[in-house]
């Protein structure tokens, strides 16, 4: 019989959910968001693209097989997408104590405790899905038994990317064509997916004029919250625009490359967050199914006349990228280089090396 903390969620409409903790023992609040994903909470954790988001996840048993080893390849952490973990906390409905897989090193309670996050189990976690898809994704606020209460915080009122951002210029991997990736919040991932291809990588910050460089294409990667907040790497992407060479952006990169052609985007009611969702490249019959982890999207009514919507997700109808007419420019608003989820999609990263 383990002890237990009693944990309530509370969300700003004043709905409670009552559970037990798992993880560290400590109040904490943030966007509560829903995942539909089957597994790879490892990879999924350290998503930048989840800072300041309390995660929810629809599928019951979590921690079953562990958490595998933070062994470091080509200054990158093998089993992981960055360097912590960057949800505020995790909310299942069984958390399993003991773990099995070959790779796992540690209990996922131990890991959230080493590094301060808090997770909740014993929540009916498909009530709280329900009302989050009715509602809308809600600010919430977990208060653990013993420790003190905390405010309401709205991570879409603050800038995420700056935050999340690495603070130097980085490069990986080694080739005769250089690019230049923007870090928004990137997913090592996508690093790997480009190293492995033959290309050298230089990671800049968010607001990096990597004008100034020499380079043979541009990367713009994933990121959490507003990207109305990312003036300064809009206005250094529609820069770029103004040559030639490929640009390619993902997730966030999409929404900031739309931004710096001069379309709106918008906040989307609960998001795109799983595995498993279906997009069609338009003007085909080509449907992939793809990992996703974003709360806005391209408004397509409002890109300008030179581009044109790449892919359109077949649930909702909403943008899942673009592409300029006449030039090497396009995007995905899903994740082609999964981590976790499906590989359908890494074909992106082929035809953007190409295209060097």
């Amino acid at each position: 019989m383990k002890l237990t903390k009693k944990a309530i969620l509370r969300l700003e409409d004043g709905t409670e959910y009552v559970g037990k903790s798992f993880g560290y023992d400590k109040s904490c609040s943030g966007e509560v968001v829903f995942s539909t994903a089957m597994t790879g909470y490892p990879e999924s954790l350290t998503d930048p693209s989840y800072s300041g988001q309390i995660l929810v996840t629809t599928y019951p048993i979590q921690g079953n097989y562990g958490v595998p080893s933070e062994h470091v390849v080509d200054n990158l952490r093998e089993n992981f997408e960055s360097e912590k973990i960057h949800v505020e906390a995790m909310v299942c409905q069984d958390y399993s104590w003991d773990y099995s897989h070959w790779q796992g090193v540690r209990s996922l309670s131990e890991w959230l405790k080493s590094e301060h996050v808090v997770g909740i189990y014993g929540v009916d976690t498909r009530a709280l899905t329900k009302r989050l898809r009715e509602k809308g994704s809600m600010l919430g606020r977990i208060i653990v038994e013993g420790c003190d209460d905390v405010a309401f915080y709205d991570p879409n009122q603050e800038n995420l990317v700056a935050k999340v951002s690495c603070k130097e210029v980085l490069e990986y991997g080694s080739g005769d064509k250089t690019v230049v990736l923007v870090d928004c919040g990137v997913k090592s991932n996508i690093i790997r997916c480009l190293t492995k291809r033959g290309v050298k990588v230089v990671r800049v910050p968010w607001d990096y004029d990597f004008n100034q460089m020499q380079f043979d294409g541009l990367f713009i990667s994933n990121g959490p919250g507003n990207p109305d907040f990312a003036t300064v790497t809009v206005e250094n992407i529609r820069k770029a625009l103004a040559g030639d060479k490929p640009i390619c952006g993902i997730c966030m990169g999409n929404q900031l490359l739309s931004k710096a052609a001069g379309a709106k985007v918008y906040k989307l009611k609960y998001g795109h967050r799983s595995h498993n969702q279906p997009v069609r490249q338009l003007g085909t019959n080509r449907c992939f199914i793809t990992s996703q982890n974003h709360g806005f999207a391209v408004d397509d009514s409002s890109i300008g006349s030179d581009w044109e919507p790449l892919f359109v997700n077949m649930n909702d109808g909403t943008n899942e990228g673009i592409r300029h007419k006449s030039k090497p420019f396009f995007s995905a608003q899903f994740h082609p280089e999964a981590c976790s989820g499906p590989t359908d999609t890494e074909f992106i990263f082929d035809e953007f090396v190409k295209s060097l």
